[in-house]
């Protein structure tokens, strides 16, 4: 007689392959519920691990933009007041050629022979200025202004009836911004009441 139950045996065989000696051999169905258990609470371990690492890498992203964004604020600000130094340095000589333009004589300014040195001496100035504006560099308003600690510094108390105490009155120096920044504040005489 032939043993149909041949090809089944091997099919089962071979359906089996692959899966653990201690299973196979156990026919305990308690300790297949306790491995399956294990397998779970691995399984549920390896979530809970996975959550993790999503988070940290989220964090990461995160303080990864965060560092970029600055570095681009860095430079940004590094490019729009690159010219500080230089534009402090040459607040001295707008200060000389405003003192040369105040301190020409009117009668200097009327002779025929001295007419081209003092508009030449002006047009300097107007060009430095325009130079300065280019570059975001532009005087402070102080004569005239209450006095703006940000912006102003007191040197001195002008007694006066004529302005509000805290009004400039004087300029003895002018102020200059680099954009939104302070370069160089004003320093002016600050109205006070008489004694």
């Amino acid at each position: 007689m032939i043993d149909d139950n041949k090809p089944q045996d091997e099919a089962a065989e071979a359906e089996l392959k692959g899966v653990p000696e201690e299973f196979l051999e156990s026919g305990d169905e308690a300790q297949a519920e306790e491995d399956a258990g294990d397998v779970g609470e691995a399984l549920e371990a390896l979530r809970r691990d996975l959550e993790e690492a999503k988070q940290e890498t989220l964090y990461a992203k995160a303080e990864t933009q965060n560092v970029r964004r600055r570095m681009e604020k860095d430079v940004s600000d590094a490019r729009a007041y690159a010219s500080t130094g230089f534009a402090r340095d040459v607040l001295s000589v707008w200060d000389n050629l405003s003192r040369a333009v105040e301190a020409i004589p009117d009668s200097l300014r009327e002779d025929e022979k001295m007419k081209g040195l003092v508009a030449g001496i002006e047009a300097t100035q107007r060009e430095l200025e325009k130079v300065f504006k280019g570059h975001g560099i532009e005087r402070v308003a102080a004569k005239g202004m209450p006095l703006d600690p940000n912006q102003h510094q007191a040197m001195l108390e002008v007694p006066t009836d004529e302005h509000e105490p805290g009004t400039i009155v004087q300029e003895m120096q002018s102020g200059w911004m680099i954009k939104d920044r302070l370069l160089r504040p004003a320093m002016v005489g600050v109205a006070k009441k008489p004694d």
